[in-house]
C-alpha cells in the first residue's frame, strides 16, 4: 500500500471537548487536512518540542528519546495505519542499524515523538479518503493557546456546548462543512464530518 506523507499545519483548543487539542496533520503534496482530536499533555508535548522550547525537565517523549538513543535505537518513522470507529491507530517504525521493529503507539504519542526524533510521519488512502477534509487555498501553519504546562490542581475550563448537527438534512451538513473548512474550523468539520460518514453508512 502507497504511503502519504503527512506535515503538522495546526494545533489548537478542542472547540467542544474540555481539556482537548484538534492536531491537524496535512497532505504534503495536497490539500486534504487530517484532523485529530488529542489530550491536553501530548499537545503540550509536541507544540514545545515544535517551538524547541526546553522543559526544566525532561516529558515523557524527551525520555523516551533519552532512552531510546542511549541503546542506538532509532525512529525512521510513523505511520498511521488504521482508522477503526472514529479512533486512529498508529505504529513507530524503529531500527537499531540491523532490525527494524513496528511498535503499536496512541497516535498523539507516535506524532510527540516524530517531531523529537524529526522522522517524516506517513499515513495511507483510504484514512485520508475516508477522514480527510479538502481545503482551498495556501498551506498555513498557526500553533494557538498552548501554555506551559498546567498544574493538576488547575480545574479545566467548562466545556462549550457541542452543538447537535443529528436534525440537520445531508445538504445542509454539507453546507456546514463547507463553512467550517473556510473558518479553519477542523475540529467542526470532523464532527460534521463524522456526521455525514454516519449517515452514509446507516
Amino acid at each position: 500500500m502507497k504511503k502519504i506523507k503527512l506535515d503538522i499545519v495546526g494545533l489548537s483548543y478542542s472547540q467542544t471537548q474540555s481539556g482537548a487539542y484538534a492536531l491537524v496533520l496535512g497532505e504534503v503534496s495536497g490539500r486534504r487536512r487530517l484532523p485529530i482530536i488529542i489530550g491536553g499533555f501530548e499537545a503540550q508535548a509536541i507544540a514545545i518540542e515544535i517551538e524547541k522550547m526546553t522543559p526544566s525537565r525532561p516529558l515523557t517523549h524527551d525520555l523516551f528519546k533519552s532512552f531510546a538513543q542511549n541503546y542506538h535505537i532509532d525512529v525512521q518513522e510513523v505511520i498511521i495505519y488504521n482508522l477503526v470507529d472514529g479512533i486512529f491507530y498508529a505504529k513507530l517504525m524503529c531500527s537499531d542499524g540491523k532490525k527494524t521493529t513496528e511498535i503499536d503507539a496512541r497516535t498523539s504519542d507516535a506524532i510527540a515523538l516524530a517531531v523529537r526524533f524529526e522522522c517524516p510521519i506517513y499515513t495511507y488512502e483510504f484514512i485520508l479518503a475516508s477522514a480527510g477534509i479538502v481545503i482551498e487555498g495556501n498551506d498555513f501553519v498557526f500553533l494557538e493557546n498552548i501554555d506551559a504546562p498546567a498544574a493538576e490542581e488547575k480545574t479545566p475550563p467548562a466545556a462549550p456546548v457541542t452543538e447537535s448537527y443529528t436534525s440537520l438534512t445531508i445538504d445542509e451538513l454539507r453546507d456546514k462543512l463547507v463553512h467550517a473548512i473556510a473558518e479553519e474550523a477542523y475540529e467542526k468539520a470532523a464532527r460534521i464530518r463524522d456526521e455525514l460518514s454516519r449517515r452514509k453508512s446507516s
